[in-house]
């Protein structure tokens, strides 16, 4: 007879309290929803297993996004930050990128309090093993000890603890990162409910102590001077406290890899399961690009207090003596004292196409995933995700419209719509070349593209809406100004002009014209400016922006507008496309796999043809006649 007993009813259960975990939790109950977080260790709350960074190419912009929506990595990262630097300073505007180095203890300790803070909030500690059901719906959790717990809405977050286990060279063990123990049952509950698992596999970098860098035979890597803050609510006090460095491989670390391929448990056979395309071990660099002579490696340090740095770039599973010879083949780290080995991990997660672009499942009504659960790979991903399936989770138990980001609006809706539409083969990475928008999703204009939504749901105070309805108010006023105000031409000016490589003027122009060349901004042309209103820098940005981007800004609209005219076609749900005819059966395959909210959902699944499109057209034409 089971002795479990319900001791206690939420409206939302989260399981996992990483970051995906943690923007769900603190999402669902700013929401309203009374929320308990479950996590197996209250140590590892919002922790950083692999490089304590925030951002990066691409993943700058969706935490800009996470805080425009009201999350909270954005805050916790500023607060956290001890080196800032915008990556792809020297490309246009769509790219550029914010980074991070983060003091790793103190953002777990400032993640975990932040939530422990929080009314309507439960932190637990405790494993969950099994997700209830009744008739095909969410109704609770149980935990390993047997206890469940009664709730409207479930989501999981478990990282890379479900099912995790870790290889070292010959070595496995069951484990999740950090040599905490893994999650072990829960995977046969998913099943069991008929969730479609698969396999993945990331690794993580050997951290070394920082007294055994030669650090005078690396590269400095310095931080900006000027810090851009993550979120929109920090307004400076943000100063750079260490310096990172670069080293590099060399043909010696190399051969040693080489030689001693056979141990890799990758290479060996031992692990079967698919690895990061876009963040591979050290040994598949060598490997896959053996025309290389040399590869990058960032030496990053984890935290003002301790000693350890990360070896960003030198993810490996080979055994522990062989990282050794290869790290003191490095220059700068001949007399390298590794402190934590590297290592691979493998663990479960779902085929992300069984859910819906809110993230609930589309068969387990109640049940949410987000972060590595759906098969992406980063902290920043994880967080986006979390953060939607928490505002989902909240908004349908209290009977509202869900929140749907489509591929216009954010890296967010790109994300999502990726996972759910096309799935993926490998652990997905969020990439500027994955939007087809990206001028429009710049990182510095998340806020205008985004908090409004953010303060439609609940998440966004007033105040915070106000100051961007002033601020865009602002920069509506004086892109009009800018285009009626005349510059004459002159020595002064022209000299300005041949100093950035650009024509003279020869008659008098437009200060807009000006700003759209190549090498002219607004603030260059100051002086010659008059009756320039003093205005914050995140006005006169959007300014320069929108001026200088204004032709293409408008392709790129012109391109939404027509992607959401075939978003707008909606698609029956309970559709066969079997009787569609003229379908051909690769497609009819996907559409019935994906079952896809409109056509324009069908025409970015992977299999399903510009003709395939033609064809759901004049099908719902045909429908839409007949019904009239």
């Amino acid at each position: 007879m089971s002795t479990a007993k319900t001791i206690e009813h939420f409206d939302v259960i989260v399981v996992g309290a990483g970051h995906a975990g943690c923007e769900a939790a603190l999402a669902a109950a700013r929401l309203g929803m009374k929320t308990a977080l479950f996590t197996i260790t209250l140590d590892c709350v919002a922790n950083m297993p692999c490089n304590p960074s925030i951002g990066g190419t691409a993943k700058g912009h969706l935490v800009r996004e996470i805080d425009a929506l009201g999350g909270e990595m954005g805050k916790a990262a500023d607060k956290t930050m001890i080196q800032s630097r915008m990556l792809n300073r020297g490309k246009g505007p769509a790219v550029h990128s914010l980074r991070a180095q983060i003091d790793r203890t103190a953002y777990h300790d400032l993640m975990k309090n932040t939530v422990e803070k929080q009314e309507n909030l439960y932190l637990k500690q405790g494993e969950i093993t099994h997700i209830l059901f009744e008739n095909g719906s969410v109704c609770g959790v149980k935990t390993m000890l047997g206890t469940t717990y009664r709730c409207k809405a479930a989501i999981i977050a478990s990282g890379t603890y479900l099912g995790g286990v870790i290889h070292v060279g010959s070595v496995s063990y069951p484990s999740g990162p950090d040599s905490i123990k893994p999650a072990l049952a829960l995977t046969q509950s998913l099943i069991d409910a008929g969730v479609e698992m698969r396999r993945f596999k990331t690794g993580t970098p050997a951290r070394v102590h920082k007294r055994s860098i030669d650090f005078d035979k690396l590269e400095e890597q310095s931080g900006d001077e000027e810090i851009t803050p993550f979120s929109f609510s920090t307004k400076g006090g943000l100063k750079n406290q260490v310096k990172c460095y670069v080293a590099y491989t060399n043909e010696k670390t190399h051969k040693i890899i080489k030689d001693n391929i056979h141990l890799s448990p990758i290479y060996s056979g031992r692990i079967n399961a698919i690895g990061p395309r876009y963040c591979p071990s050290i040994e598949d660099k060598i490997m896959r690009f053996s025309d290389k002579p040399r590869h990058q490696l960032f030496i990053e340090p984890m935290g003002l207090g301790t000693q350890e740095y990360y070896l960003q770039g030198m993810s490996s599973s080979l055994p522990e003596f062989v990282q050794l010879e290869f790290l003191h083949s490095i220059k700068g780290l001949e007399h390298v004292e590794i402190m934590r080995n590297a290592y691979a991990i493998e663990y479960d997660c779902c085929d992300p196409t069984q859910l819906l672009a809110t993230l609930e499942f589309k068969k387990l009504k109640g049940l949410y995933g987000a972060g590595q659960f759906n098969g992406t790979s980063g902290y920043e991903e994880a967080a986006a995700q979390g953060l939607v399936a928490g505002i989902n989770a909240a908004l349908k138990i209290k009977g509202e419209p869900p929140l749907v980001l489509d591929r216009a609006s954010s890296y967010i809706g790109t994300l999502i719509d990726d996972l759910v539409t096309k799935g993926c083969s490998d652990p997905y990475r969020m990439l500027t070349s994955r939007s087809e928008y990206r001028l429009l999703l710049r990182q510095d204009n998340a806020d205008i593209r985004l908090l409004p939504l953010g303060h439609r749901v609940g998440l966004v105070s007033d105040e915070a809406y106000e100051h961007l309805l002033r601020k865009n108010e602002l920069i509506e006023q004086e892109i009009e100004r800018v285009k009626h105000v005349n510059l004459a031409p002159g020595k002064e000016i022209n000299d300005l002009l041949e100093s950035v490589c650009t024509d003279p003027l020869t008659n008098g122009i437009k200060l807009s014209q000006l700003i759209k060349r190549p090498g002219v901004t607004y603030d260059m042309l100051a002086p010659f400016d008059k009756n320039r209103p003093e205005l914050d820098r995140e006005v006169t940005e959007q300014v320069e922006l929108q001026i200088k981007y204004e032709g293409y800004i408008k392709i790129q609209l012109e391109q939404v507008e027509a992607m959401r005219k075939l978003e707008s076609k909606a698609l029956p749900t309970d559709i066969d496309y079997a009787q569609v005819g003229s379908l051909r059966l690769e497609a009819v395959e996907k559409l019935n796999k994906i079952k896809p909210l409109s056509v324009g959902q069908a025409s970015r699944i992977s299999g399903v043809n510009p003709a395939d499109v033609g064809v759901l057209l004049v099908w719902l034409e045909q429908q839409g006649r007949e019904k009239k």
